[in-house]
């Protein structure tokens, strides 16, 4: 049976001629395998003068029973017991006593002689033993993080209990060698036999309890029948956006943005770009230069809004802002150039034309009264107006979605998707006019803005929603709205993790069933975390540092368990992300007529560029859902500064085209 004498490799340079010896007469009774192949459990009883086989079989029923078989196998009669030979006259006798036995005829210094030979062998076992057991307990040290270590070991054996110095020598060695750990021997009671049944015992309840963590994240694991399920869902939902008849009671709104074009190259000239969405606000100047030297070069600044401004009047708000604009201005030297300008505004919008939205709520803690159902590009425009110092030409109010798709195809002419994968999640898209009723005109092509993350919003979801996407929803600030970014964006992808880890806990699967503090906190496992504990880099002990980090006392076992949970999360995350990008691909197919559609989408997002799995499971997931269409993705620079420059720029030439004509 593999794994009865048990040769620890790498130690053979501490052999002599007798461990070579000895070694080679170790030889497993055939009588093993017998048991082995029985599919029992098998304990192994070493000790003294002879070894015990034991067959343990464990009965799981009402009642639990342990039933066991051993037999008795002699040593090879030339290994002497020598735990009575180190007494010294006692010794000297029993040594005399086992050399008569053996036919030899001993006389005073040959049992000298074995007496001393026994005591150096044994000398060297516990010391060795010690030795070994010593890096164990560091290793355990190590692993709980502590000053200073108390454990206590089980020992068996009669070696230990019947030798009248060995384990005092193993004691003293083990206190030489960690000093910095406090060991308490305890001898096991029927440890061969009793121990072998709770080892096999524990092995069944953790053998359960996997089953039972499986069973959970088995509903994160979606199949690929489910997958295509999703994509067509999300399909419907498009096409119910796009039709005026059905626009209102949509889930995904499908925007009109009114950007008409891609870059195409000719875009010249000094462009500048606002850009709000959160407590600070930054003013850019993008130089683009057309011709065979093409380039964009950019200079920017960024302001801090307080928050007395953003919960101040409307009026407080945008002369703030344009404070910001005539400072950028006064520090490029460039107040007196009429520059056009972009306007990237990352909240909710309803757009009329290029350069009017009508802002529908404030989100992100803004609170700015008169604002929400006013064109926010004429509030920008007062606010120039009363400034005095500088005027601009408003071209473009911009969504940051579309300004990643603008800067990706500026760089490649086949990029028509913009895709937002981070704290939020969002897509847009160049669509035929004759497809999107909401506006007049049937030639050419619009931008869409998808707004995809209320997807689900009418239940269209809830058979793939779990419990714990449930609760995640009922506790966050905007109850039973954006549910399918809630499922799949790096905001709520920590706080899904952070709900199956307290189920978890409570059923006793996870750190030692005690719910701390840390775990009850929101918001504690942020999009960065999930990251670095997916990594492939990582051992499971920088796994648990990461988990001690955020306050959660784990071992080695619980850091399996939650990376694990971590990875089922992420992965539905951009499997569900990828089946709706697949819809978008494919309808754009379909549009143009095409059997193959090869395609380019521009990304940008936290959990698109630094989660070590999630970009290649989402593009995994397209390609299976959309075999038809080649697409690739093309990470975006900056596409809430250069693509609103470059949305400017282009509305800028079609605008001159236009007055041409």
């Amino acid at each position: 049976m593999d794994g009865f004498v048990f040769i620890v490799e790498g130690i053979e340079h501490f052999w002599d001629l007798l461990d070579r010896r000895v070694r080679a007469r170790a030889i497993p009774p055939r009588n093993v395998q017998e048991l082995a192949e029985k599919g029992d459990f098998i304990a192994l009883d070493l000790g003294g003068s002879n070894f015990r086989i034991l067959r343990v079989k464990v009965s799981h029923e009402k009642r639990q029973t342990v039933q066991m078989e051993s037999q008795i196998y002699e040593t090879p009669e030339d290994i002497i017991h020598g735990s009575g030979t180190q007494r010294s006259k006692e010794g000297l006798n029993k040594a005399k006593e086992i050399l008569t036995r053996l036919g030899v005829e001993p006389s005073h210094e040959d049992c000298i002689a074995v007496q001393h030979v026994c005591t150096i062998v044994s000398f060297r076992s516990a010391n060795l033993i010690a030795a070994t057991l010593c890096g164990i307990l560091s290793r355990l040290k190590d692993n709980k993080g502590v000053p200073r270590l108390r454990t206590t070991v089980g020992v068996d054996g009669s070696l230990y209990k019947m030798h009248p110095q060995y384990a005092r020598r193993l004691h003293k060695t083990v206190r030489r060698l960690v000093p910095d750990s406090d060991v308490r021997f305890l001898l096991s009671e029927s440890g061969s036999g009793k121990g072998a049944a709770m080892v096999t015992a524990v092995a069944y309840r953790l053998l359960e309890q996997h089953r039972q963590i499986e069973e959970t994240l088995d509903e994160f694991k979606l199949s690929h029948a489910q997958l295509l399920e999703v994509k067509k869902r999300m399909r419907t939902e498009m096409e119910n956006g796009l039709r005026k008849k059905t626009h209102e009671s949509a889930t995904v709104k499908m925007l009109p943005t009114f950007v008409r074009s891609t870059p195409d190259g000719s875009e010249n000239g000094d462009f500048l770009a606002l850009d709000l969405g959160g407590t600070n606000f930054r003013v850019l100047l993008v130089k683009i230069r057309s011709g065979k030297k093409r380039s964009v070069e950019m200079h920017n600044k960024i302001y801090a809004i307080p928050i007395e401004v953003m919960q101040g009047t409307g009026e407080e708000l945008f002369d703030h802002i344009v404070h910001c604009i005539s400072d950028f201005l006064d520090y490029m030297g460039m107040k007196n150039a009429r520059l056009p300008l972009g306007f990237t505004f990352s909240f909710p919008c309803k757009q009329t034309s290029l350069d009017a939205g009508i802002l529908i709520n404030w989100t992100k803690g803004f609170k700015a009264t008169d604002c929400e159902g006013e064109d926010v590009v004429n509030l920008l425009r007062e606010g120039i107006k009363r400034r005095e110092e500088f005027d601009l030409d408003v071209v473009a109010i911009v969504n940051d979605t579309v300004g990643t798709m603008m800067t990706c195809a500026y760089e490649e002419p086949t990029c028509e998707v913009g895709l937002i994968a981070g704290t939020g999640s969002n897509a847009c898209y160049m669509e035929e006019m004759r497809n999107i009723e909401t506006v007049s005109g049937d030639e050419g092509r619009m931008c869409v803005n998808m707004e995809w993350g209320a997807f689900g919003d009418n239940g269209c979801l809830d058979d793939f929603r779990t419990e714990y996407d449930r609760a995640v929803d009922d506790l966050s600030l905007n109850p039973g709205k954006q549910r399918y970014e809630k499922m799949c964006s790096g905001m709520y992808l920590g706080e899904i993790v952070r709900n199956i880890l307290i189920d978890l806990t409570k059923r006793g699967f996870l750190f030692r069933g005690q719910i701390s503090e840390a775990l009850k906190t929101r918001g504690i496992f942020e999009t960065k975390f999930l990251s670095q504990i997916e990594s492939d880099r990582l051992a499971l002990l920088q796994v648990r540092a990461i988990l001690q980090g955020l306050g959660l006392d784990s071992t080695c076992d619980d850091s399996i368990i939650v990376k694990e949970v971590c990875g089922v999360v992420s992965r539905r995350g951009a499997q569900l992300c990828g089946a709706g990008m697949a819809a978008v691909v494919d309808k754009i197919r379909e549009n143009q007529g095409l059997d193959h559609l090869e395609i380019t989408v521009g990304v940008d997002g936290t959990l698109y560029k630094l989660h070590p799995h999630f970009s290649k499971i989402m593009h995994q997931t397209v390609k299976e859902l959309a075999p038809k269409c080649d697409v690739t993705f093309l990470l975006s620079e900056d596409g809430s500064g250069k693509g609103a420059a470059l949305i400017t720029a282009v509305g800028c030439r079609l605008r001159e085209q236009e007055q041409q004509n």
